[in-house]
């Protein structure tokens, strides 16, 4: 095993904490600029039922996606993470 990298097997996940701001926040701006699910993910080029996932604390999204999410609602991905 190499130093810092711990156990393989287990699988990473952002803290429930931070999946349920994102959420929050995500379905907060969607609603704001008038989007339904499936408009943001035609915007993003997702699929609507990843952005349900999201909002259900569902996913473990990377950061690509995180600033894709931004760019479509008009706000940092800072803004995306930060309880408001």
């Amino acid at each position: 095993m190499q130093p810092g990298y711990g156990n393989r097997a287990a699988v990473r996940r952002a803290s429930s904490n931070l999946r349920k701001i994102l959420a929050a926040n995500v379905r907060g701006y969607r609603k704001k600029h008038g989007l339904s699910q499936e408009g943001l993910a035609d915007q993003c080029e997702l699929h609507r039922t990843y952005i349900g996932s999201i909002e259900r604390c569902e996913r473990n999204v990377t950061l690509s996606t995180l600033e894709v999410l931004a760019n479509a609602l008009q706000v940092s991905v800072p803004d995306l993470l930060t309880r408001r």
